[in-house]
């Protein structure tokens, strides 16, 4: 299954209530909210109060991505907020290991995140722990940017290894989505789009929605 996650990134954060509504209303499964520090990635967002607001106008699952160093001083607070997934990076972990572990503790699904030039021998380890790895296709840090080709071999090799492990881990992308890529990044293994301006940059949300979600699933026919 084909699952949509609205990147919030793009939405209208003067109506932050109606847009989550609006998206909920579209058919989207999860909402994406990406968390940047200005040190790691070159932009700043919100932080755990914008996450709380957000848990307040929906029960779809908030999967929160923590583009931030020195994830592990906050990983209380976004669980306190109100997200289900917690997704940390990898280049920004120096215990990796130790940080999935500190989110089950915490109740939450732990994710990780590699940017388009992280091979993805990086997962070797912690593979069996997590609940979703959330490949990159664009370099993180702003909304809009062209979907990265190069990437998809990655999808592949990661996709596969949790097909050879037998586990039950999701596999997210994140960047330049649309239809057109979603039929790319679907073919070669992805099951959770997010997607932020193809959604929120429509004046059809719900028919974007659709969009990407069938383009998605044709790949799978």
């Amino acid at each position: 299954m084909v699952k949509v996650a609205p990147s919030l990134l793009a939405a209208d954060f003067s109506a932050l209530g109606a847009e989550v509504a609006r998206a909920k209303e579209a058919g989207a499964d999860l909402l994406h909210l990406d968390v940047m520090d200005g040190h790691f990635v070159p932009n700043i967002t919100f932080g755990p109060q914008v996450v709380a607001a957000v848990r307040k106008h929906t029960d779809l699952p908030l999967d929160v991505h923590l583009m931030i160093s020195e994830a592990d001083r906050y990983l209380e607070d976004f669980a306190a907020a109100g997200a289900d997934i917690i997704c940390v990076h990898v280049e920004a972990c120096l215990h990796l290991h130790r940080t999935i572990t500190r989110i089950l503790e915490l109740g939450k699904t732990p994710a990780v995140a590699l940017n388009p030039a992280t091979s993805a021998h990086t997962l070797a380890h912690v593979l069996d722990l997590v609940g979703m790895v959330l490949l990159m296709t664009v370099n993180p840090g702003f909304g809009g940017q062209e979907f990265i080709p190069a990437v998809v071999p990655k999808i592949e090799q990661v996709a596969e290894e949790i097909r050879r492990r037998g586990l039950d881990v999701a596999l997210e992308v994140d960047g330049g989505i649309d239809r057109k890529t979603a039929a790319t990044v679907v073919s070669a293994g992805a099951n959770v789009l997010v997607a932020g301006s193809a959604i929120f940059g429509c004046p059809d949300i719900r028919a974007a929605i659709t969009s990407i979600r069938q383009a998605g699933a044709g790949a799978l026919q």
